[in-house]
């Protein structure tokens, strides 16, 4: 089975709430509500983080450079198997469903930051090289959160 892959020509790459949207999918459809919104929380901060940089930081600037960034949000990586599920989904899947209605709140500002400003996470089964000697900023449903990774 080939995985579909998303080309600069795909309009769906041009949507911040699809591309925010797909990411939750990938990155948390398993997690409560309270989880979905805070992993769109911490795409949010990145942008804001660059904002605050002056318009662009290493891992983008906007939500779409954001959550496409390679290796950034595993769920976009080439070799994961989240990938093929998250370019699949359609509006018929319930959890997808959810996913959208978060990330068109999430853009519209209308979801609190449960995360205190982080801009890294990471499940409670790994640990990550970079959150080594951290303390998370929140606990959300399986993940850590961070809001003081650089």
């Amino acid at each position: 089975m080939s995985v579909p892959r998303l080309v600069p020509e795909d309009p769906r790459l041009a949507d911040p709430v699809e591309v925010l949207a797909r990411t939750l999918y990938g990155e948390a459809r398993g997690e409560t509500l309270a989880g979905k919104e805070a992993v769109a929380c911490v795409i949010l901060n990145r942008v804001a983080r660059a904002t605050a940089r002056g318009g662009s930081y290493w891992w983008g600037r906007d939500v779409v450079g954001v959550c496409l960034k390679p290796w950034q949000f595993s769920c976009w990586n080439m070799n994961d198997p989240n990938r093929t599920k998250l370019l699949a989904v359609t509006e018929s899947n319930r959890t997808f469903r959810t996913c959208l209605s978060v990330a068109e709140r999430a853009l519209a500002g209308t979801i609190e930051d449960k995360t205190a400003g982080a801009t890294h996470y990471h499940t409670r089964t790994i640990t990550a090289a970079w959150s080594r000697g951290k303390t998370p900023s929140a606990v959300i449903g399986g993940h850590f959160f961070y809001n003081d990774v650089e």
